[in-house]
């Protein structure tokens, strides 16, 4: 069944109320239709009803919406529908930007009223009935048809669309009931289904828009989860390092306690043989001299001096036998491999190192970690926490 009555969003062409009339009837055109749209509140999609109220992000609604919105973003502030005043404080998201507004003590009523909103409303009105007071009477008579046309059936053209049929789901007239295709059908009064689909709607947007509010608050959280975790994750590279140039310090300290102990031990063999060394080169060079002083002798032509000259010399030769056995560095004396140091259990260790995990600390705490290499690298698990 087909019938004019405006279901869909009024175009430029329409006889919505921001249409064009023609002729003499056009109230500002596009201007007075962008003035409208602008009047309109985006939560029962109706012109702004009185008091109009302004939010901090400078968008207005309906007091009445806005509470339709407190309530369902806080449902166990007020049941809906209540004549008392609303709850004071809480929370809820604007509508057409999602800003959060937070209210005071007064709750919805606290929020700022829009004058220049509710005045350019009035002023509208007043210009929209001074039009149709002004009207020609052929224009009124051409308002009066498409007022008629989209308020009336066309099967039943004096016939008013006042019923709503439940079981085609469309509006229809009285006559359709009683003599048409509907006669048969499930209705109801359509001012009865106007107003409860518009309750509906507004209860839908109002559970969106709460829908939306908890959706927003899990991004928030894992936006906020998702910051906590870079920071934890920064802090605990931090305290890694911090262990790991702990662990460094250790290893260069006692390197340095080792490398002292080689050098010592290098140091007193390197006197010692430096001391031997300057003990048999002075004898060695007694020993040339000696020869010398012989050779010398054996030159001697006169047997008296070379007689005394030679007991001088072999007393002095059996002396140098007696004193030529010298000390010695024993074999091998300058191997210094004693200082090597096994590092294969220390390294094995090191090479595994890894984060403590609740059964490691569990077994810690209940005695279980029994040997050795274990306490080692629990040990050195240990130094990361």
């Amino acid at each position: 069944m087909n019938f004019a009555l405006g279901l869909k969003p009024p175009s430029a062409g329409s006889s919505g109320p921001g249409s064009s009339r023609g002729g003499g009837g056009r109230r500002g055109g596009p201007a007075m239709e962008n003035l409208e749209k602008q009047l309109i509140c985006p939560v029962c999609l109706e012109m702004f009803s009185k008091p109009v109220v302004i939010l901090p992000c400078q968008h207005n609604l309906c007091r009445k919406c806005a509470n339709d919105i407190f309530q369902s973003a806080n449902p166990l502030w007020q049941t809906r529908g209540s004549t008392s005043i609303a709850a004071s404080g809480g929370r809820f998201r604007c509508p057409s930007c999602r800003h959060e507004v937070a209210l005071d003590r007064h709750g919805v009523y606290g929020l700022q009223r829009n004058l220049l909103v509710e005045n350019i409303i009035d002023i509208y009105r007043q210009q929209e009935t001074s039009r149709l007071v002004n009207m020609k009477p052929e224009q009124h008579h051409h308002h009066h048809q498409q007022q008629q046309q989209k308020l009336t059936c066309e099967e039943h053209e004096e016939e008013k669309i006042n019923i709503y049929c439940l079981s085609c789901e469309t509006p229809t007239c009285s006559m359709c009931k009683v003599f048409g295709r509907h006669k048969d059908c499930d209705v109801e009064p359509l001012s009865s289904v106007y107003a409860r689909q518009k309750t509906e709607l507004s209860d839908g947007i109002a559970m969106l828009v709460a829908s939306n509010d908890h959706i927003q608050a899990v991004i928030c959280q894992m936006e906020e989860m998702c910051q906590a975790l870079k920071d934890n994750g920064e802090r605990q590279r931090e305290k890694l390092g911090d262990c790991f140039q702990t662990l460094a310090a250790i290893l260069e300290e006692r390197k340095q306690e080792l490398v002292a102990l080689i050098s010592r031990q290098q140091d007193d063999k390197l006197r010692h043989v430096r001391a031997l060394i300057r003990c048999h080169g002075d004898h060695l060079e007694a020993a040339v001299t000696l020869v010398e002083s012989a050779i010398q002798c054996m030159e001697e032509r006169h047997m008296p001096v070379f007689v005394q000259s030679a007991k001088d010399i072999l007393e002095k030769m059996t002396v140098m036998a007696r004193t030529s056995n010298i000390e010695r560095p024993s074999v091998s004396y300058e191997n210094m491999s004693h200082f090597g140091v096994d590092i294969e259990d220390v390294a094995d260790m090191l090479s595994n190192i890894d984060f403590c995990s609740d059964i490691k600390t569990k077994q810690r705490s209940l005695g279980h970690v029994d040997t050795e290499k274990e306490r080692k690298k629990d040990f050195v698990c240990f130094i990361f926490f």
